[in-house]
């Protein structure tokens, strides 16, 4: 899985005209699903993104997760993290998953924050074109790719 994580004082999102989601102070969370992602990447990438500590403490530092703010969450499935620009002009995707994983590993991915305890998680509308309307604070954002380092399920 990828995702782009972006600190933000609000964001929304719209398809059709019609406002899908909204959120106040916390993370929009854009993220890809590929092929052999599943449940416990899922499970084990929302755990890492909420207890990332990128939101300031009383002295400005950034020591506080999203779980510590009370702060919420918008995730928004986005198949273009997995393009290939390796080719031609046209970027390919055949790395991303298929839509019936991705959408089921999505829903999956919202779920985990709300198991975790993030006050509120918003979602866009999978495979919809949407606009996404963000302030990014700080601007403060950050890549994750479960390829690049192993953000593995808890070992019991």
């Amino acid at each position: 899985m990828r995702a782009l994580v972006q600190r933000v004082t609000r964001a929304s999102v719209r398809a059709d005209g019609e406002l899908v989601a909204e959120t106040g102070p916390g993370l929009v969370v854009l993220v890809g699903i590929g092929h052999a992602d599943d449940a416990a990447v899922a499970d084990a990438l929302a755990r890492r993104i909420a207890e990332l500590r990128i939101f300031a403490d009383h002295d400005g530092r950034t020591n506080r997760s999203i779980l510590d703010t009370g702060g919420e969450v918008l995730v928004v499935s986005q198949f273009t993290l997995y393009a290939d620009t390796s080719r031609g002009r046209r970027p390919g995707f055949t790395d991303a998953a298929a839509p019936e994983l991705a959408r089921s590993l999505c829903e999956r991915f919202a779920d985990a924050f709300r198991g975790l305890g993030v006050a509120r998680v918003e979602t866009g509308r999978f495979g919809a074109e949407m606009a996404v309307e963000l302030v990014n604070d700080g601007p403060f954002t950050i890549w994750l790719d479960t390829a690049d380092r192993r953000i593995a399920p808890a070992r019991t």
